[in-house]
């Protein structure tokens, strides 16, 4: 089974007026922890996506219209995931997607690919989400605090792992990486082997 862990970064959070600025995964078997594929982008847009801009996202993630203006169109970024989905072939059989805010993430990423396409191709419907995996594993342990008292934002997840927080400023492929950190510290990995990757930029 293929793990998909992606996360984006966007100039807000209504997805009917933002848009994605950048965007990045890590494609893992979740058994061996083997990385299979990694991509990362910035995402150009149109100055009048940028005028839409929520200020504190912005602060967030750090990015302004110099670098956005360096990224490439969605359209190319549409072509090189699909490439990359079909390279192994990603399958709703054989692969979850798996992020920290799955109702966000979803509505951004079917932007670039649209939800008729990603049925079209078959791609995984199942969007996992980290917050309810340590729901699930705070409860099984009568021991554990409980979760709603702890957060499930991912940095006080991270926290009461004692795991550092998400490196500043939340650029994708720094989600990414953190997400795969708590993942392994609230799942793991029941077969861990470390093996060469296949870098698509």
């Amino acid at each position: 089974m293929l793990g998909i862990f992606l996360d984006l970064e966007t100039n807000g959070l209504d997805f009917q007026k933002n848009r994605t600025l950048e965007i990045a995964f890590k494609m893992l078997d979740v058994n061996t922890k083997e990385l299979k594929a990694e991509y990362s982008s910035l995402v150009s847009q149109p100055l009048s996506v940028w005028d839409q801009s929520d200020l504190e996202s912005l602060q967030i993630n750090g990015l302004d219209w110099p670098t956005i203006c360096k990224g490439k169109k969605e359209s190319q970024i549409k072509e090189e995931i699909v490439h990359i989905f079909t390279q192994f072939n990603i399958q709703r059989k054989n692969s979850v997607f798996i992020c920290q805010n799955p109702s966000y993430d979803r509505a951004f990423f079917s932007q670039i690919i649209s939800s008729d396409l990603q049925e079209q191709l078959n791609w995984p419907y199942h969007w996992l989400d980290l917050a309810s995996m340590f729901w699930a594993k705070c409860l099984q342990d009568p021991e554990n605090a409980i979760p709603w008292e702890i957060g499930f934002s991912k940095n006080k997840i991270a926290k009461h792992l004692h795991l550092p927080p998400e490196k500043d400023p939340h650029r994708a492929m720094n989600g990414v990486n953190h997400l795969l950190l708590c993942y392994e510290n609230v799942v793991g990995f029941p077969k861990t082997t470390y093996s060469n990757k296949t870098a698509v930029t």
